[in-house]
């Protein structure tokens, strides 16, 4: 209940500083310089975690496809041990 109304209270506040003067303060012109420097960075950060996150997948595959392989020769070793005993 009071994140809802401490979201409905940041709501509120948000569209008033964007409002006109005569009905708020006016800060549209801030925002819109704000988001225009701050949308490159973003963009930057989203690159880089975007790469990160790429990189690690790769890993995990690399590592999976030899844990695979290590299993089909310890499967190959049993059944030859077994054909042996036979």
């Amino acid at each position: 209940m009071v994140a809802l109304l401490v979201g409905v209270v940041f709501l509120a506040f948000t569209v008033f500083s964007v409002l006109p003067l005569p009905f708020g303060l006016d800060w549209w012109p801030q925002v819109v310089f704000v988001l225009k420097g701050a949308v490159p960075v973003f963009a930057l950060f989203i690159g880089l975690i975007a790469i990160f996150i790429g990189v690690a997948d790769i890993k995990d595959k690399i590592e999976a496809k030899k844990e695979e392989e290590e299993e089909a020769k310890e499967e190959a070793k049993e059944v030859s041990a077994e054909a042996k005993k036979d």
